[in-house]
């Protein structure tokens, strides 16, 4: 009996360690971006993979997170600096149903004029394994993820400067 235990978590740890490892790689940097599709806040089907050729920084949050609210302002800057080189930020929001039609209103109150999806049922954070909110992943115009980011984006970060200025630097 106790051998046959043994055996048992043995075979599941094995299992689980390779579907974890499968998922990192998933999301590694400098590994292509998983497929992800959401909805605009106005409603309409997107998906990521409708932005290949710009570079993306994909934003998660939610209006009930403070240090989202805080980092709006800082994305709404990088985006500004850069939306002239087919550079995108998407902010998706993980919040309920209910909160949809508030989201555009919510941003905009706090400077952001960047496009919203929304995702209330958060595919989005078990797409790329996101810990929390705010997370952010830069996806380069291959559709290769170049940075990611866990917590507040500042928009003087230098390492989403050095992987921006990279996405940049190629040929669109």
């Amino acid at each position: 009996m106790i051998a046959r235990v043994r055996i048992t978590l043995v075979l599941t740890a094995a299992l689980l360690m390779g579907c974890r490892a499968t998922e990192r790689e998933t999301v590694a940097v400098g590994a292509p971006a998983p497929a992800y599709a959401a909805q605009t806040v106005e409603g309409a089907p997107i998906a990521l993979a409708d932005l290949k050729g710009k570079i993306v920084l994909l934003n998660i949050w939610a209006t009930w997170c403070k240090p989202c609210r805080e980092e709006i302002p800082a994305l709404e800057t990088v985006f500004q600096r850069h939306r002239a080189q087919g550079f995108e930020v998407i902010g998706v929001s993980i919040d309920a149903p209910s909160e949809a039609s508030r989201l555009r209103p919510f941003v905009t109150e706090l400077g952001a004029s960047y496009p919203l999806w929304h995702d209330p049922d958060d595919r989005v954070s078990s797409t790329f394994l996101a810990l929390g909110v705010p997370a952010s992943y830069l996806i380069d115009r291959d559709g290769v993820l170049r940075w990611r980011h866990m917590g507040p984006v500042r928009a003087d970060d230098p390492a989403l400067a050095a992987a921006l200025r990279s996405a940049l630097e190629t040929t669109p």
